[in-house]
């Protein structure tokens, strides 16, 4: 079956686009076929700076032709109808029509559109012309005196389709007074010269004869394998990145590795600013010397050509802007050594954190009380967990920082390493912004953990007090990862920290104590935040598994001072926590379904606890007790729900003992407590595999039951009673869990 190739040579392509840019092609072109009814067997798109490219595979060499009946008017219906009827189907005259009869409407008119299918040139000639022009590049511009925007100056479009055993046909179409064809270009220095290409096999041949290496995951291989060998030729390692092989990758069509040094005094400098210096000013790689595991003072560069002398002009003009950068670099590093840290802090009062948040200053005053706070509950000193704290941002007024704000935390732990400052306070500095994404490392020493989860706290309570919650996707204030960085730092370090007093002590430093005592009635309304932040956190999932908004169902809320102190910031922030542990658990394993039973008990503010409920919830339902006492759970409840929507009334339990007549309900009652006392007891020491094992037991005497007891009984009062016993099994099982909200 024949293929299309389609190529778009241009200008430079900027690096960050080109990736993006291939899939896009592919998807616009491939989805246009499909819609026209040209079905393929596989698509693969290629970019380099200077093109864009598609070959799609085992294309139809035509459409297939299509039939279509049209219904129209009644026959006799008005001149108007008919007409219109007409011009809609393409038909000339009403005697083109044939007509049909239906039992139910009479006779009336049916148009038979037959179309024959196009050729796949034409079809592919009718959609790239289009998807050329409207091509949703992130930046474009224009050129010339023509009006069609590209990202760079377009200067050809080769099209050509046709089989491998047959010269293919070049596709022909114009866009903006560029005409496709046959003809590309390969190396803008090596090989300008223009050349014909037929079909993929061919133009990829010929563009590597002309020095230009089409795949891009080629290249990227080709850039790291010989990068990683010339390192081992001079004894050194290649320090590996990513996103600086891809961003390379699209600045060469043609790859060619050099290596060039730098003076030893440089080294001084801390591995990551010399790294950070190098990729960002000159794009290159830097190498670790085995033997000390600290960076050698020579790098890697990927030129785009291949030059006469070998590369050493290319060598000596990247040495020479790297020895000034890095120069800049030791100035910056040698002037931050001169100031310590403390010293700093006071600029911070004058610094805006956020206009209704106060200044810099004042949120780390509330870091280092919230931090005090936390440190006993977890084992931290108190007085190296004040320090941290206090020392913790020193490093955003640093020079290397204002260069580099990407090395944030960790030059703080250089500059305190270098003052000689506790080693716990050196690892806070730079551990208090971890963990900054799902692949990030946890902070396990008790004062980064203090200090992290202080950070944390103190930002998400401060921007939900000022009303600056997430919308949909928008959430400027990475207030999602400060979320899911305490239930990470909590949960992987097994703390015990519940999260209701951290989250009133956030409040009232936010709020001021002065603020208290000139309005001591909002200390209580302050206890019912914290109160509600953890029972109130089921009702907020609910809302977001039922896909409504936030604040659907929310009051408006109360300000002081321009802050939220209203029961809605409590179920907001609680319901957003919840909303992040429950995508947590699920990404570990866990059922949505269980992680919301569980919440929706109240006062589960202790995240590990959850965790370890909910897996003990999960183990048990697996079980055939688990299965089948969730089945009577469920019979129960909706015989109770029936009859109390019937009545008009909630029977709630206990149920009298006088009135269990028959001997299967006098066992399950006697069961129910039973189960209640020893789940309590278990639940207690926290022994949540024992309470599950406990509430095994009623699978017998629930079983019974509904096999020996009518609920219905024609007594009124023994009716009652037994709906009341019905209230008691789902009672027993609220212990563990709201059995409500288990699917399946």
């Amino acid at each position: 079956m024949p293929d299309l190739l389609l190529e778009l040579f241009s200008e430079e392509i900027p690096a960050r686009m080109q990736a993006q840019a291939a899939d896009t092609l592919r998807k616009l072109v491939t989805d246009a076929l499909v819609e026209r009814g040209l079905l393929y067997e596989g698509a693969k798109a290629f970019v380099t700076p200077r093109r864009l490219a598609l070959a799609v595979h085992g294309l139809p060499g035509r459409q297939a032709d299509s039939r279509e009946e049209r219904k129209g008017p009644r026959v006799g219906a008005p001149e108007g109808a008919i007409q219109g009827f007409l011009k809609s189907a393409g038909l000339a005259s009403i005697e083109q029509a044939k007509i049909e009869s239906d039992p139910k409407k009479g006779e009336f008119y049916v148009a038979v559109i037959e179309r024959p299918g196009k050729a796949t040139t034409e079809v592919i000639a009718e959609i790239v012309p289009e998807i050329v022009r409207s091509f949703p590049w992130p930046k474009s511009m224009r050129w010339g005196t023509g009006t069609m925007r590209w990202v760079r100056p377009l200067h050809s479009i080769v099209c050509t389709f046709g089989t491998e055993v047959e010269d293919p046909e070049v596709v022909r179409f114009e866009v903006e007074g560029i005409v496709s064809g046959d003809v590309t270009r390969g190396h803008r220095f090596l090989a300008p010269e223009p050349f014909a290409v037929r079909r993929l096999e061919d133009w990829m041949a010929k563009l590597e004869a002309a020095k230009v290496v089409a795949d891009r995951d080629r290249r990227k291989a080709i850039i790291l394998n010989d990068a990683k060998d010339l390192a081992l030729v001079h004894g050194l390692e290649l320090v590996e990145d990513e996103g600086l092989l891809e961003e390379v990758c699209g600045l060469v069509e043609w790859p060619v590795t050099l290596m060039g040094s730098f003076e030893e005094r440089f080294l001084d400098i801390p591995d990551e600013v010399i790294r950070a210096t190098i990729r960002a000013n000159q794009k290159c790689f830097v190498l670790r010397d085995p033997r000390t595991g600290r960076l050698a003072n020579r790098f890697i560069l990927v030129s785009n050509i291949a030059a006469t002398d070998g590369g050493a002009a290319i060598v000596a003009g990247n040495e020479r802007v790297i020895r000034a950068r890095l120069s800049d670099a030791k100035f910056f590093w040698d002037t931050d050594r001169r100031t310590a840290m403390a010293d700093r802090m006071s600029k911070f009062d004058a610094i805006t954190f956020h206009e209704k948040l106060g200044s810099q200053g004042a949120r780390i005053n509330r870091i280092v009380a919230l931090a005090r706070e936390i440190a006993p509950r977890i084992g931290a000193d108190v007085e190296l967990t004040e320090q941290a704290a206090r020392l913790a941002k020193a490093d955003l007024l640093t020079e290397v920082v204002g260069e580099f704000p990407e090395l944030q935390g960790l030059m703080g732990r250089y500059y305190a390493q270098h003052e000689k400052l506790p080693p716990e306070v050196a690892a806070a500095c730079e551990e208090h912004y971890k963990p900054q994404g799902p692949s990030d490392r946890v902070p396990t020493a008790p004062v980064s953990i203090a200090v992290a989860l202080a950070d944390k706290l103190d930002t998400l309570v401060g921007f939900w007090a000022i009303d600056e919650k997430p919308t949909g996707s928008k959430d400027p204030y990475a207030l999602r990862r400060a979320a899911l960085g305490v239930i990470r730092i909590i949960l992987d370090n097994n703390l015990r920290l519940p999260l209701r007093p951290l989250l009133v002590s956030a409040s009232r430093t936010i709020l001021g104590e002065e603020h208290f005592e000139r309005n001591p009635h909002d200390v209580f309304r302050l206890e019912t935040i914290a109160d509600k932040v953890v029972s109130d956190l089921l009702q907020g999932l609910a809302r977001r598994l039922a896909n409504l908004p936030a604040d659907a169902d929310v009051e408006s809320a109360e300000r002081v001072e321009g802050m939220t102190l209203s029961g809605d910031l409590a179920d907001d922030l609680l319901a957003f926590f919840g909303d992040r542990l429950k995508v947590h658990l699920r990404d570990r394993g866990a059922r949505h379904d269980l992680v919301d039973a569980v919440f929706a008990l109240p006062g589960q503010d202790d995240l590990l606890l959850v965790d370890r409920r909910v897996a003990a919830l999960a183990a048990f339902l697996e079980t055939e007790d688990g299965r089948t006492l969730l089945a009577g759970y469920r019979r129960a409840v909706n015989i109770l729900r029936i009859e109390e929507k019937k009545d008009g009334v909630a029977y709630k339990g206990p149920s009298e003992a006088k009135l269990l007549k028959e001997p299967a309900e006098e066992h399950l009652a006697a069961a129910i407590e039973t189960v209640k006392r020893q789940v309590a007891d278990a639940v207690a020491r926290e022994d949540f595999a024992a309470a599950m094992g406990a509430l095994a037991h009623l699978r017998g005497p629930v079983d019974a039951f509904f096999e020996g007891v009518t609920v219905n009984a024609p007594e009124a009062a023994l009716r009652v009673n037994r709906l009341k016993l019905l209230d008691e099994i789902r009672s027993a099982t609220r212990g563990i869990a709201d059995f409500d909200r288990i699917e399946g």
